[in-house]
């Protein structure tokens, strides 16, 4: 029987996309092969405990929730990710996927929600990001671009023109948390006329807590 190394599965609000504030169970996967310089969650680069995927689903169903987003780490980087994802699509669950733009998506359930996270300039990782997985995205899809900086700010406006993004998917700006002003973000993306969504992390607004629960 096919099994996944998790670091958690927790019930919360979501926190960020466009489902953010939405009752959500959260299954974390272990292990991540970038190191992005702001991740908020280097705890689940190692360790974790190997679940069977039954017993991974029927932990999830406890919580009552039809949403479902599995994270990382990197969820890809564990390729059983993907049986976990069609067995609870198969059981009715709204699924979505927070993955970097480092890992091939493309045998990604079409039904799963794809939230993809291009790594912008300031997160050190730039050089791994996989553009191809631009064509794999559909109108029910996401791209994030977390902002460090105005370098980062102008890159991602690259992207959105070069890949011709605003016609794809929704897209996504996120302040890096201390060290983007989010205001500042936000007139940025009214300046430009933008077509974006702005978001800041709800769960650490709330909590002042980076795993959202």
């Amino acid at each position: 029987m096919s099994s996944l190394r998790i670091t958690e599965i927790f019930y919360s609000l979501q926190g960020e996309s466009n489902t953010v504030g939405i009752p959500t169970v959260f299954i974390r996967l272990t292990g991540c092969p970038l190191r992005c310089v702001y991740c908020d969650t280097a705890y689940a680069f190692t360790g974790g405990k190997k679940i069977a995927i039954d017993a991974i689903i029927a932990q999830a169903g406890q919580y009552g929730s039809k949403y479902i987003t599995v994270t990382g780490g990197e969820p890809l980087a564990q390729p059983s990710c993907l049986e976990l994802m069609t067995k609870l699509l198969d059981k009715g669950y709204i699924v979505s996927l927070e993955t970097s733009g480092a890992l091939d998506v493309s045998a990604v359930d079409p039904r799963v929600i794809k939230v993809v996270d291009f790594k912008t300039p300031s997160s050190g990782e730039l050089g791994r990001n996989l553009y191809q997985n631009v064509d794999y995205l559909t109108a029910q899809d996401q791209v994030k671009f977390v902002i460090g900086n105005d370098e980062d700010y102008q890159w991602s406006k690259a992207m959105i023109d070069d890949y011709g993004l605003s016609g794809r998917c929704d897209i996504l700006f996120s302040p890096v948390m201390g060290q983007q002003n989010p205001t500042e973000l936000a007139e940025k993306i009214l300046l430009d006329r933008l077509p974006v969504r702005f978001q800041l992390q709800l769960h650490k607004l709330l909590w002042d807590d980076a795993q959202g629960k």
